[in-house]
């Protein structure tokens, strides 16, 4: 039974079949797919060996039936490269690489999207548009120009850090250095504005988050992030950032990691990554030899599991504190070792639809979140991107001349 079929309980919710027909109209923009590392970690981008257009549900969250099944219909590809990887915009490459191979394997059901008009192109194709977004500043490396060539190869938003502080910005999960974000920081989220890249705050510490919004003159995105007064982890969103979404215009995404929306899997959690670390794996590793350690670990230590009701509770909160108009949804698929139960992998979002419309959320609630939000805040930097290129040219500056 896939996890489509799959409610908050035992039993299929009432309300799945009108989810299912909501979905047909206004699919799922999600903002945080990790298959292409998925790939590189597992067979080393040998797409013949991960076919997703067969199952994949021993292997990955991610195939094409259950992109189909889950009503998905655009794709950001997480383009991320681990943040000690020596060689980051080299491997950023790749990554890029391998969503285009995805793409070019897949025509019937992918199609590349730039923009949001290529989004709705998409949609009234029955294709699954397909954008990327590269996880982490690390991945150009304190280079202005590099950024833009990312934006020119097709990645339309970036997270300013991942796990670890860069040089220009302080991560949710490192010790603070930079304060938020640096001179040279603000110089990059400027460009990103200029360029019409999406400013992406997931991850980033929550100094960084609020320079970020006093900075970007174009709406901002939370890929795959949730509420931090529902579940108290740094990687959560602070309600007073919440709140400053309206002014911005920018859309919070949210996530569906047990440990960043269920309280009593953050202490599990702390626990199986030190005991990850302790037998020589990364505490993110979710290779084959990695999941052992975790599954041994387990057996010893249940895990708490999150449904999709968890995920539900967060949105709720969302919505009370930023609005309808600036809500969305980022799995992180691929991306972890464990899912709530409901929302197994791709083929899940129908379930989470089904539950916010037993708590009395509206289809238009829902065609927001699902759809229309996502494709709007893409739509605003590109106008803000079309006005700013018009009034100045490129930066140049460097990480030396701003911050010394």
């Amino acid at each position: 039974m896939t996890s489509s079929s799959v409610s908050t309980g035992s039993a299929p919710s009432p309300s799945l079949g009108r989810a299912r027909e909501l979905l047909a109209e206004f699919p799922v923009v999600d903002g945080h797919n990790d298959l292409p590392w998925a790939l590189r970690e597992q067979v080393r981008y040998d797409l013949g060996a991960r076919d997703i257009a067969a199952d994949q549900s021993a292997h990955l969250h991610t195939d094409l039936a259950r992109l189909r099944a889950g009503g998905v219909g655009a794709q950001y590809w997480s383009v991320y490269v681990r943040s000690d990887l020596p060689g980051a915009v080299t491997a950023t490459l790749e990554q890029i690489d391998c969503v285009r191979q995805l793409i070019d394997r897949h025509p019937a059901d992918l199609r590349a999207a730039l923009t949001a008009a290529d989004m709705e192109a998409a949609r009234a194709e029955g294709r699954i548009a397909s954008l990327m977004g590269a996880e982490g500043g690390h991945s150009i490396d304190n280079s202005l120009a590099v950024l833009r060539g990312l934006y020119a190869l097709g990645v339309r938003y970036m997270t300013l850090t991942h796990n670890d502080n860069i040089a220009w910005a302080d991560s949710a999960t490192d010790v603070p250095t930079v304060g938020g974000l640096s001179a040279f920081g603000r110089e990059v989220v400027r460009e990103m504005n200029r360029e019409g890249m999406l400013v992406d705050l997931s991850h980033v510490a929550a100094t960084t988050m609020r320079d970020a919004l006093d900075t970007s003159v174009a709406p901002v995105v939370f890929s795959h992030s949730s509420a931090r007064a529902v579940c108290d982890h740094p990687r959560n969103i602070p309600d007073d950032v919440l709140e400053r979404l309206p002014a911005n215009g920018g859309v919070a995404m949210v996530t569906f990691v047990p440990k960043f929306v269920l309280q009593a899997a953050v202490d599990w959690t702390a626990a199986a990554d030190e005991n990850m670390r302790a037998h020589g794996f990364h505490h993110l590793d979710t290779t084959a030899e990695g999941m052992k350690i975790h599954r041994v670990f387990e057996e010893s230590n249940p895990r708490p599991v999150a449904t999709v009701a968890t995920v539900a509770d967060h949105l709720d909160h969302m919505r009370e504190v930023a609005g309808i108009d600036h809500l969305g949804i980022g799995g992180d698929y691929d991306g972890t070792a464990f899912t709530p139960h409901g929302l197994d992998d791709v083929s899940g979002y129908p379930n989470l639809v089904a539950e916010l419309l037993d708590r009395g959320w509206s289809s238009a609630d829902l065609a927001k979140l699902t759809w229309q939000n996502s494709v709007r805040v893409l739509g605003a930097a590109e106008d803000v991107a079309r006005d700013l290129k018009a009034r100045r040219g490129p930066s140049n500056a460097t990480l030396e001349q701003l911050d010394g």
